[in-house]
Protein backbone atom coordinates (compact mmCIF):
# COMPACT_ATOMS: atom_id res chain seq x y z
CA UNK A 1 0.00 0.00 0.00
CA UNK A 2 1.76 3.38 -1.04
CA UNK A 3 2.31 5.95 1.79
CA UNK A 4 0.41 9.15 1.96
CA UNK A 5 2.53 12.18 0.39
CA UNK A 6 3.73 14.32 3.95
CA UNK A 7 5.92 17.36 4.30
CA UNK A 8 9.33 17.03 5.93
CA UNK A 9 9.69 18.59 8.58
CA UNK A 10 13.44 19.77 8.52
CA UNK A 11 13.72 20.35 12.57
CA UNK A 12 12.53 16.95 13.14
CA UNK A 13 15.09 15.53 10.88
CA UNK A 14 17.84 17.21 12.45
CA UNK A 15 16.88 16.18 15.66
CA UNK A 16 17.56 12.72 14.36
CA UNK A 17 21.34 13.09 14.49
CA UNK A 18 23.90 14.79 16.01
CA UNK A 19 27.46 13.32 14.25
CA UNK A 20 28.94 16.27 12.46
CA UNK A 21 30.24 16.19 8.70
CA UNK A 22 27.68 13.56 7.81
CA UNK A 23 24.82 14.42 5.42
CA UNK A 24 21.69 12.76 5.64
CA UNK A 25 19.39 12.47 2.79
CA UNK A 26 15.98 13.44 3.20
CA UNK A 27 14.13 13.90 -0.37
CA UNK A 28 14.53 13.12 -3.88
CA UNK A 29 14.28 15.89 -6.42
CA UNK A 30 14.56 14.20 -10.45
CA UNK A 31 18.19 12.91 -10.06
CA UNK A 32 19.37 14.74 -7.75
CA UNK A 33 19.43 14.55 -3.59
CA UNK A 34 18.04 16.88 -0.65
CA UNK A 35 20.25 16.30 2.21
CA UNK A 36 21.22 17.78 5.60
CA UNK A 37 24.19 18.09 7.35
CA UNK A 38 25.39 19.42 11.01
CA UNK A 39 28.60 21.72 10.40
CA UNK A 40 31.47 22.68 12.85
CA UNK A 41 35.09 23.40 12.28
CA UNK A 42 36.75 23.55 9.11
CA UNK A 43 36.15 21.35 6.65
CA UNK A 44 38.67 20.32 3.49
CA UNK A 45 39.52 22.39 0.12
CA UNK A 46 37.86 20.45 -2.62
CA UNK A 47 35.94 20.70 -6.06
CA UNK A 48 32.93 19.00 -7.71
CA UNK A 49 34.25 19.13 -11.40
CA UNK A 50 30.49 18.12 -12.78
CA UNK A 51 27.94 19.92 -10.73
CA UNK A 52 27.46 23.19 -9.04
CA UNK A 53 26.48 22.36 -5.14
CA UNK A 54 24.07 24.80 -3.23
CA UNK A 55 24.29 25.23 0.77
CA UNK A 56 21.23 26.90 2.22
CA UNK A 57 22.29 27.77 6.07
CA UNK A 58 19.24 26.84 8.21
CA UNK A 59 20.68 27.60 11.48
CA UNK A 60 24.01 29.40 12.53
CA UNK A 61 26.07 31.14 10.36
CA UNK A 62 28.73 28.95 7.69
CA UNK A 63 31.61 30.35 5.61
CA UNK A 64 32.18 29.33 2.32
CA UNK A 65 36.06 29.64 1.89
CA UNK A 66 37.21 30.34 -2.15
CA UNK A 67 40.05 30.96 -3.21
CA UNK A 68 38.95 34.60 -4.28
CA UNK A 69 37.19 35.37 -1.32
CA UNK A 70 34.82 33.74 1.61
CA UNK A 71 31.38 33.87 1.29
CA UNK A 72 29.67 34.74 4.82
CA UNK A 73 26.00 32.60 4.94
CA UNK A 74 23.39 33.41 7.76
CA UNK A 75 20.01 31.42 8.64
CA UNK A 76 17.78 31.59 5.31
CA UNK A 77 20.79 32.99 3.43
CA UNK A 78 22.08 29.78 0.36
CA UNK A 79 25.33 30.13 -1.93
CA UNK A 80 25.74 28.56 -5.27
CA UNK A 81 29.42 27.19 -5.37
CA UNK A 82 29.83 26.67 -8.83
CA UNK A 83 31.26 23.56 -10.50
CA UNK A 84 35.02 23.10 -10.87
CA UNK A 85 35.12 26.58 -8.03
CA UNK A 86 37.87 24.95 -5.76
CA UNK A 87 36.04 25.39 -1.80
CA UNK A 88 36.18 25.00 1.87
CA UNK A 89 33.02 25.35 4.08
CA UNK A 90 33.79 26.72 7.65
CA UNK A 91 31.44 26.97 10.53
CA UNK A 92 32.83 28.46 14.09
CA UNK A 93 29.63 27.24 15.71
CA UNK A 94 27.02 24.13 14.85
CA UNK A 95 25.72 24.97 11.74
CA UNK A 96 22.54 23.34 9.78
CA UNK A 97 22.61 23.50 6.46
CA UNK A 98 20.31 21.96 3.46
CA UNK A 99 22.47 20.78 0.55
CA UNK A 100 20.78 20.17 -2.84
CA UNK A 101 23.34 18.08 -5.58
CA UNK A 102 22.94 15.47 -8.05
CA UNK A 103 22.64 11.72 -6.59
CA UNK A 104 26.12 10.41 -5.79
CA UNK A 105 28.13 13.54 -5.47
CA UNK A 106 30.74 13.02 -3.17
CA UNK A 107 31.42 15.40 -0.05
CA UNK A 108 34.90 15.38 -0.49
CA UNK A 109 34.78 15.80 -4.55
CA UNK A 110 37.91 15.26 -6.22
CA UNK A 111 39.87 15.68 -2.66
CA UNK A 112 39.10 12.11 -1.59
CA UNK A 113 40.08 10.95 1.29
CA UNK A 114 39.51 10.11 4.64
CA UNK A 115 36.44 12.42 5.45
CA UNK A 116 34.63 10.52 2.68
CA UNK A 117 31.22 9.26 3.18
CA UNK A 118 28.14 8.31 1.45
CA UNK A 119 24.61 10.15 2.48
CA UNK A 120 22.68 8.39 4.42
CA UNK A 121 19.04 8.06 4.00
CA UNK A 122 16.83 9.57 7.32
CA UNK A 123 13.69 8.02 7.15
Amino acid sequence: MPQSPAPVDLADKLAQFNDLWSQKKVADLNDYEVKLAKLKGEFIWHRHEDTDELFLVISGRLTIQLRDGDVVLGPGELFVVPRGVEHCPLADEETAVLLLEPAGTRNTGDAGGPRTKAAESLD
